[in-house]
């Protein structure tokens, strides 16, 4: 039933995920402070990885069997925190068609051309407010166009909604730090990855739109979401054939989108980078365009 064997490994990402939940409310108060920090420290990673299970399900969905897809979508909307159906008019409708360019929601320029540790973290914030247009639009532009697909997604605003009143219900405190908070950096996070994925990459070039994180660890973790260019140029591929298809195209990227580890990318960039103009990221949009010298910004 399954329409790719490697996606056992988003089901056991998944477990995970619900497993360290259910232990945490249920022995979280009882724990050590270093086994608690061990596992809330997973149980976040866990809310990272559901974002990058989001997107890859909507691209091609998990399933061969229509109602587990809507099983797994309802699963991965509680833990993401989010209609999941939103990607439909932000992403796969909006962003893998202009990539970057406008009218595309999470255009990473939207605000400055610069990338630092600001524009970074305000991004998210800035991208999501953006985009609650087209999702209302879309879901209430459903009720008119296709009425089954409408109530499907209901069914996901309810889900979520039901989670997270009944979590509040039963335990305030346990629900914000073990149910809201997770969420929250779920949402954040793919879009900080969107914001880094883009930023100072140029838009219009075949094979230099996107940067890629190419680190193994990286991309086992986030079932190969670092490979980003080819990504776009096959946004139907499943995550398992990336890797493969990336090495082929490898050599026609810029090196300067190809980074191999991505914790020392956002220490050079977001940290080195406030000392030193060596270690910022080249805008190679704005070196496109022709209103910079290739200047680090």
């Amino acid at each position: 039933m399954l329409r790719y064997q490697a996606d056992v490994r988003s089901l056991v990402f998944m477990a995970i995920a619900a497993g360290t939940l259910i232990f945490l409310w249920r022995f979280g108060s009882t724990l050590s402070t270093p086994l608690w920090v061990l596992c809330y420290t997973l149980q976040l990673l866990m809310a990272v990885i559901v974002s990058t299970m989001v997107h890859n399900h909507q691209h091609l969905p998990m399933w061969t069997v229509k109602w587990l897809n809507v099983f797994t979508d309802n699963f991965l909307t509680v833990f993401y925190g989010f209609p999941v159906f939103a990607w439909i008019p932000t992403h796969n409708s909006n962003h893998h068609i202009h990539i970057n360019k406008e009218p595309d929601y999470t255009k990473t320029y939207m605000v400055s051309e610069k990338n630092n540790l600001l524009t970074l973290l305000s991004y998210p914030s800035i991208s999501g407010v953006k985009q609650q247009k087209a999702v209302g639009s879309y879901f209430l532009n459903l009720y008119k166009s296709d009425r089954r697909k409408f109530f499907f997604h209901l069914l996901q605003i309810i889900s979520l909604v039901a989670w997270v009143l009944i979590a509040l219900i039963i335990d305030w405190e346990k629900a914000i730090l073990y149910v809201i908070i997770p969420q929250q950096l779920s949402l954040f996070t793919v879009l900080i990855f969107n914001y880094i994925q883009h930023i100072h990459a140029d838009e219009e070039s075949e094979f230099n739109h996107s940067r890629n994180m190419t680190g193994s660890v990286l991309n086992f973790l986030l079932l190969n979401n670092g490979l980003h260019t080819v990504h776009h140029i096959s946004p139907g591929l499943h995550w398992s054939k990336l890797r493969e298809k990336h090495d082929k195209i490898a050599d026609k990227i810029d090196p300067r989108l190809n980074e191999n580890n991505f914790a020392w990318y956002l220490f050079r960039v977001y940290f080195l980078g406030l000392f030193s103009a060596s270690f910022r990221t080249q805008n190679m949009r704005m070196e496109r365009i022709g209103n910079l010298e290739p200047e680090r910004v």
